[in-house]
């Protein structure tokens, strides 16, 4: 798509440049100064705190990298900011800060995590932030809802889809048969109007994400790459990698 070569310019580190093993955790502030260091894009996530703020974490509840247990969805940002991670120094970061580390220097790549229960506080509050942040970005989220919202209230910052073809794990349980087959098939796409397409390694090759680039010249990402297979099945499908566990070659994979 037109104006948006700056998505696949350069690989995306996942969740920034972590690796566990040297202390770098995923989704915090080392993280990404390691992936702007390399050269990478970053993606990362983002969950809303019980006071209506976009809060840089993975998970929707603490515990697998932080003390406590918690949902950050009831927690405001005072105590968000309090917890500790379990193996760093860091803090979860606002989405505000982030952009103030990165300030433009890498492209930025922002999932809305969503419970699909209809909250559009993530995607106002993103927006909100987003509107004075100058550097390349993007927002996607498995969930149309809140994408669609991006494209009434922000119909300037570029906006896509994450999808795959089965949603087997058991996080998609709460979604019925009928809302799995949207999703895989993008029959949201009439209202939601992606601007490109993240879409599951594992599920390449498949027709939605092939007709979404040839035909509609949507520019196609692909998670979560990790090995030298992946790798392989990338350079024949995608435009660009989303990656983690490795470090990989500074330039576009596909110019296809």
């Amino acid at each position: 798509m037109p104006g948006l070569d700056w998505l696949t310019s350069r690989p995306i580190a996942h969740r920034g440049l972590h690796n566990s093993a040297n202390g770098v955790i995923e989704n915090t502030a080392t993280a990404f100064i390691a992936a702007m260091a390399g050269g990478f894009g970053i993606e990362t996530d983002l969950q809303i705190s019980a006071d209506g703020e976009a809060m840089v974490h993975h998970d929707d509840a603490l515990g697998r990298l932080t003390q406590g247990n918690q949902p950050l969805a009831r927690m405001n940002v005072a105590a968000i900011r309090a917890v500790r991670f379990k193996a760093t120094d860091d803090r979860i970061l606002a989405l505000s800060e982030l952009c103030e580390l990165v300030a433009g220097r890498v492209p930025l790549l922002l999932e809305l995590k969503s419970r699909f229960d209809g909250d559009m506080r993530l995607a106002a509050r993103t927006a909100s932030v987003l509107a004075d942040y100058a550097g390349p970005v993007a927002v996607m989220s498995f969930d149309p809802a809140p994408i669609a919202a991006l494209r009434r209230i922000a119909p300037t910052l570029t906006r896509g889809i994450v999808a795959e073809r089965h949603y087997t794990h058991h996080e998609w349980d709460r979604l019925s048969a009928a809302a799995k087959f949207r999703l895989s098939f993008l029959l949201h796409a009439p209202w939601t109007r992606p601007q490109f397409l993240a879409y599951s390694v594992r599920d390449l090759p498949a027709a939605v994400p092939l007709i979404a680039r040839k035909l509609f010249g949507l520019p196609l990402l692909t998670w979560t790459v990790r090995t030298p297979a992946d790798v392989a099945r990338a350079g024949r499908h995608a435009d660009q990698i989303i990656f983690e566990g490795f470090r990989p070659a500074l330039a576009p994979i596909n110019n296809s």
